[in-house]
């Protein structure tokens, strides 16, 4: 369990000692457990092995506690390549050698090749070990050679959207190629008058892409090239009509990418439904990244907020990134811990695109510490420096929680993830 051990508060006004009880919110957050769903029992001198159901699905508190072992690996991998060995053209060369771009990851090693050949492609690896890049790097350099082609990338949030455009315009400076980012809460008539420059690229969510169907803005016929990332979150979110619709307007023959963390029978339908001899590229290392140190805090009804306020004051903790279940919980829980004197802010689906912007560029320049966020922030962000996730609200699958958890510890970093358990 996680040691209180340093009373020095990162960024706040006042000391421990001239505070009062938790705020409303702390009380009012931790009261939405019922004692159906509590353990009956919980030693505090072992390791918790009792489950918590999370609608309909079982997780293992137990599974919640892991020792992060950077630099340790029981296979080592071995990186066949460097980026100058796939032959992509010389300006984007330039641009990768630029962003001192010279030894790929694991995903792009494996996979860049075989889509650099054309060949369909179903690939897994764990969040934060460079998707982005293994898919638009090989796509980037087909569409310079000819100009023709079209390329629609599909992900789960506006966030993931507007991160992988952001990528692309660092890897194609004078390479001719524009994009156009499709997403909703954003001004649709600005997109619509993107898609009417016909751009190379076209990044978007599923329900907004739909939207610019239905208005007859976009034809799915004219893309070749699709990239579904992040596909299992798609799922997840209910989008599978959408996703079988767009595969089924588009031509067939294309090339179709797929990206994943898990490979869920819905996938593989979709793979044989769509997919043509596709290549299977895995290079997951297991459910949670080696590189993040994973403990649980236990809390009462009576002292939750106060175990996050004293835990949020300590020393170890730089920016970090809390996870709450609810979009008002967010937002009263951002608001307590600023009237802490914390330096925060909050994202969740019912904020203007603009705000989400603002809340996540703020925390990018560190001009808050503290994000609160509800599951809208476990894909895609790709923030440096994230030196803990806190799950002040459980996960609903483990799913979930592995992609809480892999927003920090990203690359050659190590992390912590911290997840509230409550206990009698």
């Amino acid at each position: 369990m996680y040691n209180f051990n340093n009373n020095k508060r990162f960024g706040a006004k006042k000391p421990l000692s001239s505070r009062g009880a938790p705020s409303r919110l702390g009380s009012r957050v931790m009261g939405r457990s019922s004692s159906a769903s509590r353990p009956s029992r919980f030693s505090s001198s072992s390791r918790p092995t009792f489950k918590k159901k999370m609608r309909g699905e079982y997780i293992d508190i137990a599974r919640f506690v892991k020792k992060a072992v950077v630099g340790v690996v029981s296979e080592p991998v071995v990186i066949e390549h460097v980026f100058a060995d796939f032959g992509f053209t010389p300006q984007l060369q330039k641009n990768l050698e630029t962003r001192n771009y010279l030894n790929p990851t694991p995903i792009q090693d494996q996979s860049i090749k075989h889509t650099m050949a054309g060949k369909d492609m179903i690939g897994l690896a764990n969040t934060g070990t460079g998707k982005t890049a293994a898919f638009l790097l090989p796509m980037i350099n087909k569409c310079f050679l000819d100009k023709q082609q079209g390329v629609l990338i599909v992900a789960p949030t506006r966030e993931l959207a507007i991160q992988i455009d952001d990528e692309f315009k660092k890897f194609t400076g004078g390479l001719g190629l524009f994009s156009a980012v499709c997403v909703g809460g954003a001004p649709i008539y600005r997109q619509i008058a993107d898609l009417r420059r016909n751009p190379n690229f076209v990044i978007g969510t599923p329900g907004r892409l739909k939207d610019l169907k239905d208005r007859g803005v976009i034809h799915f016929a004219d893309y070749q090239n699709i990239v579904l990332d992040e596909i299992d979150r798609m799922l997840d979110m209910g989008f599978v009509e959408e996703i079988r619709r767009i595969l089924a307007e588009m031509p067939k023959e294309r090339q179709s990418l797929f990206f994943s963390a898990t490979l869920p029978p819905k996938i593989r339908e979709l793979s044989q439904a769509f997919l043509t001899d596709p290549v299977v590229v895995k290079v997951t290392t297991g459910e949670t990244s080696e590189n993040v140190d994973q403990d649980i805090v236990k809390h009462n009804k009576e002292n939750k907020f106060e175990k996050l306020r004293d835990l949020l004051g300590t020393k170890a903790l730089g920016k970090v990134l809390i996870f709450s279940e609810t979009k008002r919980e967010v937002d009263r829980l951002a608001v307590s811990l600023s009237k802490e004197g914390f330096k925060a802010d909050s994202i969740h689906g019912d904020k203007h695109q603009s705000q989400r912007e603002k809340a996540l560029r703020r925390f990018k320049e560190d001009h808050v510490n503290i994000l609160v966020a509800t599951d809208v922030a476990a894909r895609g962000l790709d923030i440096k420096n994230i030196t803990h996730v806190i799950n002040y609200s459980l996960p609903q699958t483990y799913t979930d929680y592995v992609h809480r958890i892999g927003r920090t510890g990203r690359g050659d970093t190590k992390g912590c993830a911290l997840t509230f358990v409550e206990v009698n």
